[in-house]
């Protein structure tokens, strides 16, 4: 079976609440002692992202 792949296209504040919540989620199940592996994971596929870069329309092609 094929797995789907999701596409999530975050600015760069988006990008950091993601991570910051994350974080406090990993950091509230440490506090709990319960496995934290699905969350560290996720946190690390979220830091390693990468860039996708954005087409710039010229000022031209508006015209």
């Amino acid at each position: 079976m094929r797995e789907d792949e999701r596409i999530l296209c975050l600015n760069h504040y988006e990008h950091g609440i993601v991570i910051n919540a994350l974080n406090n989620l990993r950091n509230g199940l440490i506090g709990e002692r319960r496995p934290t592996d699905a969350v560290d994971e996720l946190l690390l596929k979220a830091i390693d992202a990468p860039y996708q870069k954005t087409k710039r329309r010229s000022q031209h092609a508006a015209r």
